[in-house]
């Protein structure tokens, strides 16, 4: 007798595929029976089976999160939270992670109240909603924001977090301060103009306008979306290159002069001392390097290791980085991840076969002007004793122990 095919039964005695499809599907174009006949046929839909392979998945939502496995956090303290710099895997900070120096909170502003007013040694004082920003011509740049204490050391056991984390990188949009001034009327004869924030602390920079004809910017859009309001929402102001808090955040008013105003940080510790003599008014961030990977408290084994970090300057871009795998004693030129952008972090690589002895490695950085990154003590010998932490940008470096334990080196001003 010829076997069935269409009600094959494997050996173990299950119905094939074949078989299971087959039914299912006329089960489903099965005919619901007219009602005089009395009897009611229920459609009964196909059912797949299982596949192991496959994770049921969380519905999906408005906002979008991190995996659970991945747990990234600013190091924060009462005075500044910290970009885990050791974490990222290119030179775009998250916006949640940009870094904060903290002076009075947070403040909430309703972007249909905000306005900036720009007065002094103008032809037409004015004043700006959100809306009228948002309507001159945009402009995007990334670059970075650092803050002009952005060092720290003292012991081995740090990571780049806590040694320099106060520096992010972002994609910034908004309208360039040069168009506003033009709409002002600018007078010749101003040289300075003053920024002040809207927050409880009233933050104030004086700013020489070369600047603001340059390259600053009235920043509203941060990563492709609205600027968090840690980071100044609705507005601030953006100067690339040039220190943290001269990047004003939640601005309100721009007053133009002929002199500088003498805030309270170009009079008191924000200064830093040169050769005994107080420097005033500091803007520049000089350039600067760091090994990301690995650092403290990676864990590495023998062989093959790619040396990875990042690498800016304030005074434009980076032309090249250096990476010694034994002290100092010889260097080798890192691969530079493109684009290279002016003032913006720059990532950098090295591969490095590791034999397992104890050393240190380290990198240095030269930027477009010729500048090459100092050691602590060239700063010293150039700063004098008394050099304070304000704009320090040593070499920094870390010890790979035999067992593969890094560990940040810590150096002495003295």
């Amino acid at each position: 007798m010829e076997e069935n095919k269409e009600n094959k039964v494997d050996k173990t005695g299950k119905i094939s595929r074949r078989q299971l499809l087959g039914g299912a599907l006329a089960a489903a174009v099965l005919p619901v029976a007219s009602s005089f006949t009395g009897l009611v046929q229920e459609e009964v839909p196909p059912v797949a089976p299982a596949d192991p392979t496959k994770v049921q998945g969380i519905p999906p939502g408005k906002i979008g999160t991190r995996s659970p496995f991945e747990n990234p956090a600013r190091k924060a303290s009462d005075i500044s939270s910290r970009s885990p710099l050791q974490d990222f895997y290119s030179t775009i900070t998250p916006s949640d992670l940009h870094f904060e120096r903290h002076h009075a909170g947070i403040p909430n502003i309703d972007p249909e109240k905000y306005e900036l007013l720009i007065h002094g040694m103008v032809d037409r004082p004015m004043k700006f909603s959100l809306a009228d920003l948002k309507r001159f011509p945009a402009f995007t740049r990334t670059c970075f924001i650092e803050c002009a204490g952005n060092f720290r050391r003292g012991k081995a056991e740090m990571t780049p977090q806590e040694i320099l984390g106060l520096t992010s990188q972002s994609e910034w949009t908004g309208v360039m301060l040069s168009t506003l001034l033009r709409e002002v009327g600018v007078h010749p004869k101003a040289k300075w103009f003053l920024a002040e924030g809207g927050d409880a602390a009233l933050l104030t920079r004086s700013i020489p306008i070369e600047k603001a004809w340059d390259d600053a910017i009235i920043a509203y859009g941060q990563n492709g979306e609205a600027i968090r309001p840690a980071q100044g929402y609705p507005a601030r102001l953006l100067l690339p290159g040039w220190e943290g808090n001269t990047n004003v955040k939640w601005l309100r008013r721009i007053e133009i002069s002929d002199q500088p105003y003498f805030t309270r940080e170009e009079t008191s510790k924000y200064t830093y001392p040169v050769n005994g003599k107080i420097r005033m008014f500091s803007f520049e961030m000089d350039a600067r390097s760091i090994i990301t990977y690995p650092s403290y408290p990676q864990q590495v084994q023998r062989g093959w290791i790619e040396i990875r970090g990042i690498a800016w300057s304030g005074r434009g871009k980076v032309t090249k980085v250096e990476v010694s795998t034994d002290a100092g004693k010889t260097w080798n030129d890192a691969n530079l991840q493109e684009p290279v952008l002016s003032k913006a972090h720059t990532y950098f690589r090295h591969l490095w076969q590791w034999n397992g002895a104890e050393t240190e490695i380290l990198s240095r950085v030269t930027d477009e002007t010729g500048y090459i990154q100092p050691t602590l003590k060239q700063l010293v010998d150039a700063r004098g004793a008394d050099i304070g932490g304000y704009h320090m940008n040593p070499i920094t470096s870390w010890i790979i122990k035999r067992n593969g334990q890094v560990l940040f080196k810590p150096e002495k001003y003295k």
